[in-house]
């Protein structure tokens, strides 16, 4: 994971997610029902927002869906605000499920809390992970599969290997998966210094 920027709301967002959104809400109360989905019309927004890369795997993702990264179940009143959504992969977002704060946010986490280890191409915690954060951290990694899971490891050894091909310039690997150009450069830098 690396730290995100809030994309800004998007222009008619408000009447043609929120106001409608909260109408609905308002006439049906009971939180069994199933919420009206008006905010996939928005995801290109989020996506571009997250530079088309899932906000857990950090990975560019073509496809991806909109995370309420507080659920619609324990917090109905935040289904359709926007500060509320988050970029990600299908599966992450499956995996999450309904964990509400016990996952790290994309808009909280900073930046040097994650590496990936080169060749293993595992994501693990750094020293620099506060340690009233590393519980979380810990507990993200693994219910969200993001440590060494084999659909996570496949996509990046797939980026790795366009860069190790000359396929993708290190420019290139910044933009569809950051956290492993930073392995490369680090890895870099290291045989530099030798």
């Amino acid at each position: 994971m690396m730290r995100f920027c809030p994309p800004p709301e998007p222009p008619k967002f408000n009447q043609k997610v929120r106001q409608r959104g909260n109408v609905w809400l308002a006439k049906n109360p009971n939180p069994s029902k199933r919420l009206p989905d008006y905010w996939s019309s928005f995801k290109p927004y989020l996506a571009d927002g997250f530079g088309n890369l899932c906000g857990y795997s950090v990975m560019y993702e073509p496809v991806g869906t909109v995370d309420h990264y507080l659920s619609r179940k324990h917090h109905r009143h935040l289904a359709y605000e926007w500060s509320n959504y988050r970029f990600a992969s299908g599966w992450i977002n499956s995996s999450k499920q309904e964990i509400d704060l016990q996952v790290l946010d994309p808009f909280e986490v900073e930046d040097d809390w994650f590496e990936i280890l080169l060749p293993s191409l595992q994501l693990v915690l750094t020293d620099v992970v506060p340690p009233n954060e590393r519980q979380r951290a810990e507990f993200t990694l693994h219910r969200l599969h993001l440590r060494d899971d084999e659909r996570v490891i496949r996509q990046r050894q797939q980026w790795y290997q366009l860069y190790n091909d000359g396929d993708l310039t290190l420019e290139g690997l910044e933009k569809k998966a950051p956290l492993i150009a930073r392995a490369v450069r680090k890895q870099q830098h290291a045989a530099k210094q030798q």
